[in-house]
């Protein structure tokens, strides 16, 4: 952001009060940050189903609608929480052409894919997944949704702390009152009960 770090927080304030002209000072001043992370992780193949530009539009249209979601008060929080919803949207945009892909060659993709390795255990299953794949494994987004909607408030709550908002573990644990240990084993509990969940409704 070409602004100092006071009027960004300035800007956050008065954003979170209802201001949509400060909003859309945040998000243009995070434009050229998300576009060059779009650029980087888009593969070049599939720029003509869909342009960087695009998915950052989407980003800041998702991120107008949510904005209530963000709890931070800094750039670096804001850019983080933009940051992993670009990457959702990005995951998510790939992620349709391969299913696509996929069937057209008669396979289904399958649940197994999510990444878990049972034998790793949950808090290494944690530790070797981004907050952003975590979010976006699991084979459709209908089948995520309803696994979430299953899950304990607390379970729901650290992976949106840590999934949608991008906090770190520490600030996980201030905000729910437990130290950065107990937040990550914690949120390791959490994945590895979504994990089971996506497997059973996808044997059911």
């Amino acid at each position: 952001m070409p602004r100092s770090d006071d009027r960004t927080i300035e800007l956050i304030h008065q954003a979170h009060g209802g201001s949509s002209e400060a909003l859309g000072q945040l998000l243009d001043g995070c434009r050229g940050y998300l576009l060059r992370i779009a650029g980087e992780d888009i593969d070049p193949r599939l720029r003509a189903k869909g342009e960087p530009s695009d998915i950052v539009q989407e980003t800041f249209l998702e991120a107008q609608r949510d904005f209530g979601e963000f709890r931070g008060a800094t750039e670096r929080q804001l850019l983080t929480w933009l940051r992993q919803r670009l990457r959702y949207r990005i995951a998510k945009f790939v992620r349709s052409y391969r299913v696509v892909a996929k069937r057209a060659a008669g396979r289904e993709v399958p649940l197994d894919d999510i990444g878990f390795s049972p034998e790793s255990g949950p808090a290494l299953a944690a530790e070797q997944l981004s907050p952003s794949e975590c979010f976006l494994a699991g084979e459709r987004d209908h089948l995520l949704d309803q696994a979430l909607e299953r899950l304990p408030e607390e379970y729901r709550r650290v992976i949106d702390l840590r999934c949608r908002q991008g906090l770190s573990f520490e600030e996980i644990g201030a905000s729910l009152a437990k130290t950065p240990n107990s937040a990550r084993k914690l949120w390791a509990r959490a994945i590895q009960r979504l994990k089971g969940d996506l497997h059973g409704m996808s044997s059911s």
